[in-house]
Order: structure tokens, then sequence, then C-alpha cells
């Protein structure tokens, strides 16, 4: 199942450390984040290498995704106990800091494979993101390599194109942005923003 677009995100309990330092047994998605939106985002290994940078750019964002209705939750294939440790090592020695939202810990592996996001070789999870609407269907995803790192502010973007096409009922063009005009999904919309647009594609 490597497309989730447009189905219900997997279900998942587990343990998870919590962005408050509880660790806690039976953390479950269903649950956290019932009726809002949520990123739900995969990374490979604790105290590794381009994972800190990833998920210190999530915590710097997290007030732009709260204000936006939006949880975020980690997982990887660590344990708890790992994700605490890493929590508890500062920036400066290669750790994360008290990031302020849950880490889940997949150490069955069962989540990154319901996500079909597990590398085949390494055993760890890709770099991967889901975006998750109220109703619990995933409405965007992207899984990049381990060496490349995500680009947080994109999902914000996405985030709010969402939030848009939600309220307005028009779609998002190519590159659009918070402020730009949206396109009626219809002949006469695409010809209309073309004629405006078409030169700043």
């Amino acid at each position: 199942m490597g497309v989730l677009v447009g189905r219900k995100a997997p279900n998942f309990t587990a343990a998870a450390v919590l962005g408050t330092g509880e660790i806690v047994e039976n953390f479950n998605l269903h649950e956290q984040i019932k009726g809002k939106k949520a990123v739900v985002f995969f990374y490979p290994l604790d105290f590794t290498f381009v994972c800190p940078s990833e998920l210190i750019a999530f915590d710097h964002r997290l007030a732009e995704f709260k204000k936006r209705g939006v949880e975020v939750i980690g997982v990887s294939i660590d344990s708890q106990f790992t994700h605490n440790a890493w929590r508890n090592t500062a920036e400066a020695d290669g750790g994360i800091g008290e990031v302020k939202y849950p880490l889940v810990a997949d150490v069955k592996h069962s989540i990154c494979r319901a996500y079909d996001v597990e590398h085949p070789e390494a055993g760890v999870a890709f770099r991967a993101s889901f975006l998750i609407d109220e109703d619990g269907v995933v409405r965007h995803q992207i899984v990049n390599d381990l060496p490349l790192g995500r680009n947080i502010d994109e999902m914000i973007r996405l985030v709010d194109a969402l939030n848009f096409h939600q309220k307005h009922g028009e779609v998002c063009p190519a590159g659009w942005k918070e402020g730009d005009e949206g396109m009626k999904a219809d002949t006469k919309g695409v010809a209309d923003y073309l004629s405006k647009n078409a030169s700043k594609l």
C-alpha cells in the first residue's frame, strides 16, 4: 500500500514520549488527533545526523502548526527511553532538546510497515511525512531517502493549501501560498487563472 493519499491513516497504539517529557505506554493516534489535522512524520533513528535538524525544525515551527490546528507527531523505531535520552541531550551535543511534540516508539516496526515506509535493507523508516485531515484521511504524503532532509516550511504551505481548499472550495495551483489566488476547478477557472498567472509559474 505505497500510496496512502485518499485513505484512512492507519491507526496505532504504542509507547511514546509526550511533548511534556512524560512517557506513556498507550499513545493512540486516532484518539490523539480526533477531529484535528495532523502531521505524522517518520525518521530513521535517534542520535543520528540529518534527523536532529528535521526534529528541531519541526519544533521551531510548532507554533505555526498549532496556530493552524495541526498536531505534530514523530515516529521512529527507537524505544521511548532512547527518545527520552535524546530529548534530554542538548543540541550542542547532538541532541534535540525538549521538543514539544510526541515521539512514538515503533520498536516492533509495525507502524512504519503499516505506512509502507520501512527501508528494505536498513530496516529503519525513510524520511516520510503524512498530512492527515480532520476525518483521519491522508491528504498528502512525501517520502525521502535517508540522505535527503525535508523542508518543513513546505508542509506548512500544504496545510495552508488544504485549509484554503476546505474553506473556499477552490483548488491550489503550482507554488500556491497563503494570500495567493486560487483556481476554480472547471475549464473557465483554469483559463481565468492562467490568463493572469501563467507567466509567473
